[in-house]
């Protein structure tokens, strides 16, 4: 599977924005689905991460109940909102895909741009 992330790009303090990560291929639905970032100077680090189906749903304990990850099987496609967005969200965001949820991501996703200026 080929992901292409989109969306980032700059907004202010408290504003908000939408990723889509969308995938190629017709077996989108055998993977689990993350989002990750990375910011200059630290390690990448998950965000969200939604099982096979949509159903199941985990944060990192810095964006929980700001940011939303979803996802939409027919149109093979991850979203991440991101409300309430901090100067501290500012990194690269990547999706990731797991086949079969197991753990591993093993597909990755160019990077899109976050910047949140203060």
């Amino acid at each position: 599977v080929q992901l292409q992330a989109s969306g980032g790009g700059l907004v202010q303090a408290g504003g908000s924005l939408r990723l889509s990560c969308r995938a190629s291929g017709r077996t989108f639905g055998s993977y689990a689905m993350g989002w990750f970032r990375q910011a200059p100077g630290k390690e990448r680090e998950v965000v969200a991460a939604i099982n096979k189906t949509g159903v199941r749903k985990n944060y990192a304990d810095s964006v929980k109940g700001r940011f939303i990850i979803s996802r939409d099987n027919a149109k093979n496609t991850v979203y991440l909102q991101m409300n309430a967005l901090k100067p501290e969200d500012t990194a690269v965001y990547y999706c990731a895909a797991d086949y079969g949820g197991q753990g591993s991501y093993s597909h990755w996703g160019q990077g899109t741009q976050v910047t949140v200026s203060s």
